[in-house]
């Protein structure tokens, strides 16, 4: 079943579109709210309303807005903020400055699996036909080569859910660290926000057994992106309130992060302390 915060994420979306993209709406400059907080650090704190999502009123604006944060927790693209907050939030300007089309196939193209892994399409009203193509004044794509870099980075990708090993020998171990890219040692533990909402996160740091093509610097953000994409694997690997500890194991496949192998570390785990020991000189 759909998780609640994407139902919640796509009903927002297609109520009270009736107005939306309506150029010719009569507007007005507002100061945008602290509670817009997506779209804090954006560049400007002036917005119009109505906005190119139908709202107008702020406090319509806010409620609406919030329901897009777990999508933009998975950080499914750099550009997703910019791009709904230029539909929240347009900048006050002479005119509405609508995102061009690339930007809008950019952030779809990328986010769209991540709607897709709670089984639910890219919503037809952000149909990117709707936006102007570039003759126009519009909010271009990434440069091409911040575009680059991001393409390199390996990215958590939708997946069935690996089975959280509980009883297993250090051979066992062994062999899974031989088979995949990469194995790590990580905290998991969950915050439930006042709305309901529950966010996945790692805690301490991210203890490496093998790196493989994994980047130290965004190891523990890819780990905590998995989680909130494939949320359900997440809800049952952290079913308690307290930390769990796990041994994650898994390759990079085309860029794609997928997790194979999910070990629970318990205290005096004999048989994974051994594992670890014999991996530094251990030859496949």
């Amino acid at each position: 079943m759909v998780s609640s915060p994407v139902i919640l994420l796509l009903s927002g979306i297609l109520v009270g579109l009736g107005k939306a993209f309506d150029i010719g709406l009569s507007t007005k400059c507002v100061s945008m709210p602290k509670e817009l907080d997506m779209c804090h650090n954006v560049g400007y704190t002036e917005m119009r309303l109505p906005n190119l999502m139908g709202q107008t009123t702020l406090a319509e604006a806010v409620s609406k807005s919030a329901e897009w944060h777990k999508l933009l927790q998975t950080g499914c693209h750099p550009y997703a903020r910019t791009f709904l907050c230029s539909l929240f939030a347009p900048v006050c300007m002479d005119t509405f400055i609508q995102p061009c089309r690339s930007m809008c196939e950019s952030v779809r193209d990328s986010c769209a699996p991540v709607l897709a892994c709670h089984e639910q399409s890219w919503p037809e009203m952000l149909n990117c036909d709707r936006f102007p193509a570039g003759d126009d004044m519009c909010l271009d794509t990434l440069s091409k080569e911040y575009q680059y870099t991001y393409k390199e980075m390996p990215k958590p990708t939708c997946q069935g859910c690996p089975p959280i090993e509980v009883s297993y020998s250090y051979k066992s171990a062994l062999d899974a660290f031989c088979d995949n890219d990469f194995a790590v040692k990580v905290t998991l533990g969950k915050t439930k926000f006042t709305s309901g909402y529950n966010d996945y996160v790692t805690e301490g740091p991210v203890e490496f057994i093998q790196r493989g093509l994994l980047l130290p610097y965004d190891t523990h953000n890819m780990i905590e992106q998995w989680l909130r994409i494939n949320e359900n694997c997440a809800h049952r690997m952290i079913r308690h309130p307290r930390p769990m500890v796990y041994i994650i194991v898994g390759d990079i496949q085309q860029g794609q992060v997928v997790i194979n192998r999910v070990f629970l570390w318990q205290k005096r785990d004999t048989q994974m302390i051994l594992a670890i020991r014999k991996w530094r000189h251990h030859k496949c």
